[in-house]
């Protein structure tokens, strides 16, 4: 650990740690209620908006993230300086938000005003995703790296509690519950979701330090050519440790099966099953539950048995649930699916990163978590193109309802090959010179 570590009070370190997490707890409000559970059967639903146009939107937003998180990280790498770029994301992050109500609610034509509010969903979204490695790489001064990982499970375990949170407290403005909230509606979620992201980011604005910071200056300049010259090399650089690249591209179907699955699953379950305005609230406030449960198990099973086989699992679980869904026919059989979904959404990330860190040695990791970031990033370009394709494709020939029960299903193909591909990956890891990982003995 840095000096950090050795010279900072106690108490001061907690603070900084706790502050560190609620910002999880903060981004994860927005991403449940705008990206997750509101905007998207809002502009549909309500605005008359085509899933193809909805679709473009998040896909150029990951398109921009995809360009700009390597430059974004670099540049705060080499500064030491990762704060102001959280605080400034996110501050564009709440203005684009806040800017939805209005937009919502101007005097344009309605192409125009359809064009407005994609736009300004996509730069929140785009914002929001940009804050993440520079948010992220404040852990390397928060934690030695024996507790880095505690200190990040802690970060996820809150962030899942900030999305019930952020449901809950936004909830009685959509129903419009109370006497001053009776207007209601989808639409009356963006500004207290906005103004609750901003409220629980303040504790890291103002608690947490750039410790690593380096005087104007003197850190190496970064050049966008460099960027792409370093990305070429770590793809070069993946060749030399077995079954990397091939974990890297199942990444990249089970994440496009993954933040497609978020990104339209409300959509699904109110145009098809016909959940009742107001019902995601309750909706995804239960199925939060299966995923901190999925997440801590999936974690101890990871030092059990093995991040691989672990994933392979959890894998399943997404195949068996996502399958459960696309056929159900009432919302009864959702919610059996979904709690199967939720289950497995909370283990991919405890078995994802473990595995990464088997396959590469602890010296390599960064620059192979962010091949691991662009291939996400890459995934949530083209799932939500598959889905629109899909349903605005084929409600015609096979009718509106079949159309979207085939989408679902779509996504569960995403994870068979992510499956097929990992099971191709090898049990050994890479810092012991290729040896067979030992796992311990119950």
């Amino acid at each position: 650990m840095s000096e950090f570590g050795r010279n900072t009070p106690r108490r001061t370190l907690a603070r900084e740690r706790w502050s560190w997490a609620l910002y999880d707890f903060a981004n994860t409000i927005f991403s449940m209620n705008i990206v997750t559970l509101y905007f998207a059967v809002w502009i549909v639903t309500e605005r008359g908006a085509s899933n193809t146009a909805y679709s473009i939107a998040t896909s150029l937003s990951s398109v921009a993230v995809l360009v700009a998180a390597p430059w974004i990280g670099a540049v705060s790498d080499a500064s030491g300086r990762r704060k102001p770029w959280v605080i400034g994301l996110t501050v564009a992050c709440v203005a684009a938000t806040l800017a939805l109500g209005p937009l919502g609610h101007a005097p344009l034509p309605r192409a125009a005003s359809l064009l407005a509010l994609l736009v300004a969903f996509a730069v929140a979204n785009t914002a929001y995703q940009l804050a993440l490695p520079p948010y992220n790489a404040m852990l390397t001064d928060l934690a030695p790296p024996s507790g880095r990982g505690r200190l990040s499970g802690f970060g996820t375990a809150v962030g899942y509690v900030g999305s019930i949170a952020g449901v809950l407290l936004v909830g009685p403005f959509v129903t419009g519950a109370g006497g001053f909230l009776t207007a209601g509606g989808r639409q009356a979620a963006f500004a207290p979701t906005a103004v609750l992201f901003l409220l629980f980011s303040l504790p890291l604005f103002f608690f947490c330090r750039d410790h690593g910071a380096r005087p104007a200056g003197s850190g190496p300049r970064i050049r966008l050519a460099s960027l792409a010259s370093e990305l070429a090399a770590a793809l070069r650089e993946a060749r030399r440790f077995p079954g990397l690249r091939r974990f890297v591209v199942a990444s990249y179907f089970y994440q496009d099966g993954l933040g497609t699955a978020i990104a339209f699953m409300a959509l699904y379950a109110v145009a098809v099953l016909g959940l009742p305005a107001g019902g995601e609230i309750r909706l995804f406030v239960t199925l939060t539950f299966p995923a901190i449960v999925g997440a801590y198990l999936a974690g101890r099973a990871s030092d059990r048995f093995g991040p691989r086989r672990t994933l392979m699992l959890v894998l399943v679980g997404w195949i068996v649930g996502l399958l459960i869904i696309a056929l159900s026919p009432s919302l009864t059989g959702f919610w059996v699916g979904g709690v199967v979904v939720g289950l497995a959404f909370g283990g991919i990330w405890s078995a994802e990163r473990p595995l990464l860190l088997q396959l590469v040695p602890a010296g390599e990791a960064g620059r192979f978590f962010g091949l691991l970031a662009l291939s996400a990033r890459a995934a949530a370009i083209v799932g939500p193109l598959v889905w629109a394709a899909i349903v605005d494709g084929l409600s015609r020939p096979l009718g509106f309802e079949l159309a979207y029960r085939l989408a679902v299903a779509s996504l569960a193909v995403f994870m068979v090959i992510a499956l097929v591909l990992l099971a191709g990956v090898s049990d050994r890891s890479a810092e012991d010179g290729g040896e067979s990982i030992r796992i311990p003995a119950p």
